[in-house]
């Protein structure tokens, strides 16, 4: 589930809607921002978010994430980000869920999640799906978790695809074919998608910069600092075949966060946990940050 997180967090959005009658607009900033003026940016958003527009809430929350134009400050980006979020901005609740969500807090993680889930956000189906499928935080639902995880695969994530691939192992053909009709029940009321929202440039686009809304950068994080002790482990995900959670490691044990860390497999019924220590627990959630940043989903357990 960790290895969901960070595919999740790749793929943030910021919407750019409308503009207020007077005063400068969310997509003035978003434009200060994608040429690289930060500090423009944000004094641009800022009298816009405390005036109530969640765009610029949700845009404020990033920057001070990230730490552009304003030195990185958590506690602020949170509060900002449950502005947007308590608006109804989906990508505030997910970017807000998933921050909660990674820091511990796995309770308030995944009720903004779910609520996000529910209005069709993809990153959040995928990962509130991947939580009641691991019974992660929640009471475990493999049918719910089907229905969830299926329609963010039918919008085309990715990360969502795979992990359907590992449920459709484990799950009955009577699981899955319920799983499928919730999800087509819910997708009859889900709310259409914004035609504001623009994606942030891949690496080959990078070149000619669009006005595109901040996102989480696929590097946000540092490079954890590696340590080789502790009870801390991060899990990845879990697999209805011990091959899987084999390969999954195998192809990330050269990377900067697992690099030096054990294979630590979990049997969890019909499923195969992939953990991976030891790290003390600053270290563990700086890796799984780093990991969600790729696009990995990732969180951070208690060892043995």
């Amino acid at each position: 589930m960790r290895d969901l997180v960070r595919r999740i967090v790749a793929s943030a959005a910021v919407l750019a809607l409308h503009a207020p009658a007077s005063g400068q607009s969310v997509k003035a900033g978003i434009d200060a921002w994608q040429s690289g003026d930060y500090s423009r940016a944000i004094s641009v958003w800022r009298p816009l978010a405390e005036a109530g527009d969640a765009d610029a809430a949700f845009n404020l929350g990033q920057a001070y994430r990230l730490g552009r134009g304003v030195q990185i400050d958590l506690s602020t980006a949170q509060n900002w980000l449950e502005t947007a979020a308590r608006k109804g901005h989906l990508d505030a609740q997910t970017t807000l869920g998933l921050l909660l969500f990674q820091n511990g807090n796995r309770v308030s993680g995944l009720r903004w999640l779910r609520q996000a889930a529910e209005a069709g956000e993809p990153r959040a189906m995928l990962m509130y799906g991947t939580a009641l499928f691991n019974g992660d935080g929640v009471a475990q639902d493999p049918v719910m978790a089907y229905a969830f995880v299926s329609r963010a695969a039918a919008q085309g994530l990715g990360a969502a695809k795979s992990t359907l691939e590992q449920m459709d192992q484990v799950l009955t053909v009577d699981q899955r074919r319920k799983g499928v009709a919730i999800a087509l029940q819910k997708a009859k009321s889900a709310p259409k998608p914004s035609k504001d929202i623009v994606r942030t440039p891949t690496a080959k686009s990078a070149a000619k910069p669009k006005p595109t809304p901040v996102k989480v950068p696929q590097t946000v994080d540092k490079p954890p600092v590696t340590t080789t002790s502790g009870r801390w482990r991060i899990q990845l995900g879990a697999f209805g075949q011990r091959g899987s959670a084999e390969t999954l490691f195998r192809k990330l044990a050269a990377s900067t966060p697992v690099a030096g860390r054990q294979m630590i497999l979990v049997p969890a019924g019909s499923v195969t946990r992939l953990q991976v220590g030891p790290f003390d627990k600053a270290s563990a959630t700086a890796a799984c940050r780093s990991l969600a940043s790729r696009g990995q989903a990732c969180f951070v357990v208690p060892g043995k």
